[in-house]
Order: structure tokens, then C-alpha cells, then sequence
């Protein structure tokens, strides 16, 4: 891949720890990205442009991390094809709560998919699966991905001490 195939656009500057940890799973995976910061509220006409500009400059995704009435994902939304992955931010009086819900619930014909309060992990791997429909290496390493979280899971079983635990054979295929 040449050039940024996700764009990660940050609502504000105090959402960077989630764009960072976006970016952490992004080059893990080896794929490129870019990120900004732009306002829906403040510098809308740069969300708009940016909106417009993402396909033709390369972008398969967005990931949109916003706080407060998060409207940033909806915004480029609706100015673009690309699929757009919402971050709810966990900000202000209600912890992200109303971010979440301005996320969620997009009128009909603007989606937007929408991530747990804070789930920049997911929003990462979602966006990754989205390349992975076209990219083979990147679906290898997002299996890679899932299947060392399944080993982790299944690895953390040895932690349970002192207490009744079910024998191997439970999670056989029946």
C-alpha cells in the first residue's frame, strides 16, 4: 500500500490519547494512516473538504473521534462514501454517554458505525476489516490478530487457582 489508507480525524486536540491508541493498532497491522484534527463545530468547512477529498486522495476509511454531542462522525458522514467509524469520547458531565448516543443514532441515509465509549481498539480493527476486503496481507494479520487474543483468553484459564475449574474437555466441539 502507498499512502494513508485510514484517516483518523480527532473532534479536538483532547482526544488524542484515543487517537494514539487507533494509531498503535494501525501500525501493528501495517497499515497506513493519517491524523488530524478538525471541528464539526469550529472548522466545519475543513470537515467538509476533508470529507470530500478522502476518496480521491487514497483513504478506504475514517475513523471520527468525537466527545461531547460528537457530531464529527456524522459530519463526515455525510459528505463522503467511505465507510466512518464513530469514537464516542469519554468527556464532559456524562462520560461519553451522549457522545455514544449522537453517534448511534444518525438519521436514515448518513450512517455512521459506532464503537463503544472510548473503543478506539475496536475502531481501529473494524477499520482494518474494511481494508481487509481488499487487501490479503492485511485480512492474514487481522486473523493473526484475532487468533493471539483467543490465545490469551484461553491461556489466562491457568490463572484461576483455588477454585472449581471445568476440565479441557468442555470447550471440545461437541
Amino acid at each position: 500500500m502507498e499512502g494513508p489508507v485510514a484517516g483518523i480525524v480527532l473532534g479536538s486536540i483532547s482526544d488524542l490519547e484515543l487517537g494514539v491508541k487507533t494509531k498503535e493498532v494501525l501500525e501493528a497491522l501495517g497499515i497506513p494512516f493519517e491524523m488530524t484534527v478538525a471541528s464539526a463545530h469550529r472548522t466545519p468547512d475543513d470537515v467538509v473538504n476533508y470529507a470530500r477529498n478522502a476518496r480521491a486522495r487514497g483513504l478506504k476509511v475514517i475513523i471520527a473521534v468525537a466527545g461531547l454531542s460528537a457530531a464529527l462522525p456524522g459530519a463526515l458522514a455525510a459528505h463522503t462514501t467511505l465507510p466512518v467509524i464513530g469514537v464516542p469520547a469519554p468527556a464532559g458531565t456524562l462520560g461519553g454517554m451522549d457522545a455514544l448516543l449522537s453517534v448511534a443514532q444518525m438519521p436514515p441515509g448518513v450512517p455512521v458505525g459506532a464503537v463503544g465509549i472510548g473503543a478506539a481498539r475496536n475502531a481501529a480493527l473494524f477499520a482494518a476489516r474494511i481494508i481487509a476486503l481488499f487487501d490479503e496481507t492485511i485480512h492474514e494479520k487481522v486473523w493473526e490478530d484475532a487468533a493471539a487474543a483467543k490465545l490469551k483468553v484461553v491461556e489466562s484459564r491457568e490463572e484461576i487457582r483455588d477454585l472449581p475449574s471445568p476440565p479441557s474437555t468442555a470447550f471440545r466441539e461437541a
